[in-house]
């Protein structure tokens, strides 16, 4: 007769925490497998229980003295942040490491600087999700991997004019929510004000109760409400500052997610780039590094979004002492441009989204554009695309990591290259 097998365990019991992994859980060895448990750190000693991979944690029995005291009163329940818990130093050291994991995963040596982290309450943009809950309506952030919305009362990563519209917000919701579905709340802190973008609506919303929530909001002093990309109502019209012009997102727009963290990239792109003549910005958006970089060089803007090109473009004609900006709409992934128009340029910087920039790096690799600035929000594909450019010839000069989402585990990075002679 066999022997039993042990089962699996399931109850509260002891684990210590080897390391912390790349979605900020720590992770430990049991019986052979690796497992996760959230708001740990590593050498801990806790307590958990659950089975499969992800454990739940009852109780953390011996703290790491890289252990800090978290920063909000919602941390643990709202999936918005996982990091709280760490202290600053290991905190920045864990961003810089994740860089650096996948570059060696590419065969990448590479001279990567120390973190730079963006201050607390310095998030200009929060994409919340509002729900009818009973009679309540509820604005808030899901919980880590749930349905569950969870209200917020404070956020200390958000600009201090976000979290004080939050009541405003459930009143402009409670027009538009039903009992069933939540809708999304994107809302971006301005030069002219908040802007509102509203997303998700069910199709019973009727045209009246959108007429509510837009003078609710109206009275609240909004900028701009929209609601699925149509502009519902403009007071006035929302403008960043970009060097010495003005960008004018669309509604929903990307922008970056924190003034401080586009000006830190902006500065270290502006450096290498700075004797370029004539320079190309990809995956442009609606201009943050076009219009700085047209300060001191003609560039060529491309985006595959025509609303951001048509902003960019709209940004450009109300600027003054710009040098020329040739913006054009243009799917970068499927049209890449070649080698041969590259290498009229002087510099080149590209911002694609989290899918990389593949194809544009293949032709670049074959360019001779002497400097390249890749804004990267994934280190993944910045790494397959590195590898993809030092094959062809290019150096990496620096690579900058970006907290940009403070006390998550998301990094961004800006990687600096020059053409080998």
């Amino acid at each position: 007769m066999p022997a039993p097998q042990d089962a699996p365990a399931s109850g509260p019991r002891s684990l210590t925490i080897q390391s912390v992994g790349a979605q900020g859980d720590g992770r430990a060895e049991e019986k052979g497998a690796w497992v996760s448990v959230p708001f740990t750190l590593a050498g801990e000693t806790v307590r958990v229980e659950g089975m499969g991979e992800r454990l739940k944690l009852l109780e953390v029995l011996a703290p790491s003295p890289e252990r800090a005291r978290p920063a909000c009163r919602h941390f643990g329940t709202c999936g918005g942040c996982t990091l709280q818990h760490m202290a600053p130093a290991p905190y920045a050291a864990f961003k810089r490491e994740q860089i650096l994991r996948t570059l060696r995963a590419r065969g990448i040596e590479a001279d990567v600087v120390d973190t730079w982290v963006t201050p607390a309450g310095s998030r200009r943009r929060a994409a919340f999700t509002a729900r009818r809950m009973g009679k309540q309506v509820v604005v808030g952030f899901h919980a880590r991997r749930s349905h569950e919305l969870v209200a917020l009362a404070e956020c200390p990563v958000a600009r201090s004019s976000i979290v004080a519209a939050l009541p405003r917000l459930r009143e402009i919701a409670g027009y538009l929510v039903d009992d069933k579905d939540g809708i999304g709340m994107l809302v971006t802190e301005t030069a002219s004000g908040l802007d509102l973008h509203i997303t998700g609506l069910a199709k019973e919303v009727k045209a009246l109760a959108r007429a509510e929530a837009a003078s609710a909001a109206l009275r609240a002093g909004f900028a701009r409400v929209s609601i699925e990309d149509a502009d519902v109502l403009t007071e006035r019209r929302p403008s960043l500052p970009a060097g010495g012009a003005n960008l004018l997102p669309p509604p929903g727009s990307f922008l970056q997610a924190s003034a401080e963290a586009e000006a830190e990239m902006e500065r270290i792109v502006r450096e290498h780039l700075k004797f370029a003549v004539h320079v190309a910005d990809l995956f442009s958006g609606c201009g943050t590094f076009a219009l700085r970089l047209a300060a001191e060089a003609s560039v060529l803007a491309a985006e595959g979004n025509a609303a951001a090109i048509e902003a960019l473009k709209e940004s450009v004609r109300a600027a003054h002492g710009l040098k020329p900006v040739t913006a054009e709409v243009r799917d970068l992934f499927r049209n890449p441009y070649g080698a041969a128009e590259l290498s009229r340029l002087g510099g080149v910087v590209l911002d694609p989204p989290r899918a990389g920039a593949a194809a544009q790096v293949a032709e670049l690799a074959k360019s001779r554009v002497p400097k390249i600035a890749y804004v990267s929000c994934d280190p993944a594909t910045l790494a397959r695309d590195l590898r993809t450019l030092v094959d062809g010839g290019y150096r990496i000069v620096r690579i900058h990591p970006i907290d940009q989402f403070l006390w998550s585990a998301h990094v961004e990075a800006v990687a600096l290259l020059e053409r080998r002679l």
